[in-house]
């Protein structure tokens, strides 16, 4: 269903910032805060696919402008986009949820917990026929404080001390084979592929459960996510280890490529066969 509105949306609505949402929120739940004004959603595709579709109420925040931008900068934005400290927010893409993912964990870093991921994509969303729109949303400015995260990001130092840590896990996200090729000693491959599921962009969490604890690692753990570059796929598994109950997750937003810039020791398996491309 298209729901065409070229009313302008009213500033004077007041979001309940007191409402409290899950670490992935499904679309029963979004319907009914979008229908309340009680939540901001944020669509990180590109502006050209925002301005032809998206979710009713969604404002445009493509993932460029995230990773330009140091966490004052993400400040900002989240001002220019009228979200106050605690203002439930949803984030949602078209790419399985890592671009979600990535901007998702960025506000959470810099100090707006209150963050979820929808469930599924914007085609899966309007595939169900729930309510989309074309009109280019803007809300007043608001204020917002800054207060970073520290338990949730990782730089090279920590992640080259936490190698070492029989208590501290590190996950690569990125496909078997680029892993086979190089990666971070002792890290654990679990390719962002296999958390996804055909319905949702993650699996379930009991799912993802016993991926971690079928690889010899333990829930209690600490986890540190990272892939290729920009963070977005570990953005990703980020997320599915929170949704799987584990509490002491990091994110080396940074990944691989900061690592190698960095001259960093590698690990790599010189005389792996074709049945090391299985991570299972």
């Amino acid at each position: 269903m298209m729901y065409m509105n070229t009313k302008k949306r009213d500033s004077s609505t007041s979001i309940n910032t007191h409402i409290r949402i899950p670490v992935i929120c499904d679309t029963d739940t979004v319907q009914a805060l979008i229908l309340k004004d009680a939540v901001r959603m944020v669509d990180v595709r590109k502006l050209d696919e925002y301005l032809q579709s998206h979710i009713r109420s969604a404002v445009s925040l493509p993932l460029s402008q995230i990773l330009e931008k140091d966490p004052s900068g993400i400040i900002d934005i989240l001002k220019n986009l009228g979200i106050t400290d605690t203002m439930p927010v949803v984030i949602y893409d078209d790419t399985f949820g890592a671009l979600a993912a990535r901007v998702a964990w960025t506000f959470q870093y810099v100090g707006h917990p209150n963050t979820a991921l929808l469930e599924m994509t914007f085609s899966q969303w309007k595939s169900m026929g729930l309510e989309t729109e074309s009109k280019n949303n803007t809300f007043p400015k608001t204020e917002h404080t800054l207060l970073i995260n520290h338990e949730i990001q990782a730089d090279a130092s920590y992640v080259d001390l936490a190698k070492e840590q029989e208590n501290k896990f590190l996950i690569d996200t990125r496909e078997r084979l680029n892993f086979l090729t190089e990666h971070i000693p002792n890290a654990k491959n679990m390719p962002y592929t296999m958390l996804r599921s055909d319905t949702n962009i993650l699996r379930k969490p009991e799912e993802i459960r016993r991926l971690i604890e079928n690889r010899g690692m333990s829930i209690d753990s600490e986890f540190i996510t990272y892939c290729g570059s920009a963070g977005t796929l570990s953005g990703l598994a980020y997320y599915a280890l929170k949704l799987a109950g584990i509490k002491n997750v990091k994110l080396y937003s940074k990944s691989f490529r900061d690592w190698k810039m960095l001259g960093k020791s590698k690990e790599e398996f010189k005389e792996a066969n074709y049945w090391d491309l299985s991570a299972d």
